[in-house]
């Protein structure tokens, strides 16, 4: 059985990651802002790819709609003090690794998936999740009103998937990715109902 990631020659492994141009139309100009600190944060950490935990840490640094969801939030500190410590504390264990969860496709309509492939993934230097997020995010979107994808919109997608970094580092500091969706939901025009979802397996 082949593994979903290619392995990486040890040449390969000492480059840093490949940085695809965020200036996709599909986004707004606040969430491409959101992706190039992403990318920045990965870069500076060491990180090969960018992943979900480095997403959202970037969208409560520069987004203030996806920020606002956590104002009245009693351990946003505490997240917050993990996120900035992950390259010398709990993130350690996450070097070196690849964030997949191996979970199921995106639905976008019937008889359609979306999912990340891993190899393109990579070679945009996000994880395969992060890269699955994104086009989540951009596929909100044009459900909604056809509009570039907000933050808010990449805070719902990295929030789905159960086994994403972004929501282990949420659990960790005692945040309930549920109820952060719940917010999200009445923030979110016509709420989460009618979007591209996960479905069972």
């Amino acid at each position: 059985m082949h593994p979903r990631i290619p392995r990486q020659s040890a040449r390969d492994q000492d480059r840093p990651p490949q940085v695809a141009p965020d200036g996709d139309a599909r986004l707004s100009a606040e969430l491409a802002a959101v992706v190039s600190g992403a990318r920045r944060r990965a870069l500076r950490d060491g990180d090969r790819q960018v992943d979900t935990a480095h997403l959202l840490h970037s969208l409560l640094d520069a987004d203030p709609e996806a920020c606002a969801v956590f104002e009245d939030e009693p351990h946003l500190p505490r997240l917050l003090g993990y996120l900035v410590q992950r390259s010398i504390g709990y993130g350690l264990r996450w070097q070196g690794t690849v964030e997949d969860s191996g979970a199921v496709p995106v639905v976008t309509a019937p008889g359609t998936t979306l999912g990340a492939d891993p190899a393109t993934a990579a070679a945009e230097g996000f994880s395969p999740l992060a890269a699955e997020a994104m086009e989540y995010a951009r596929v909100r979107a044009g459900h909604r009103d056809g509009g570039p994808a907000r933050g808010v919109d990449l805070l719902v997608a990295i929030l789905v998937d159960p086994g994403s970094r972004a929501v282990e580092v949420l659990a960790r500091a005692g945040i309930d990715a549920g109820e952060v969706r719940a917010r999200l939901d009445g923030l979110l025009p016509g709420g989460l109902g009618g979007r591209p979802r996960r479905t069972d397996r």
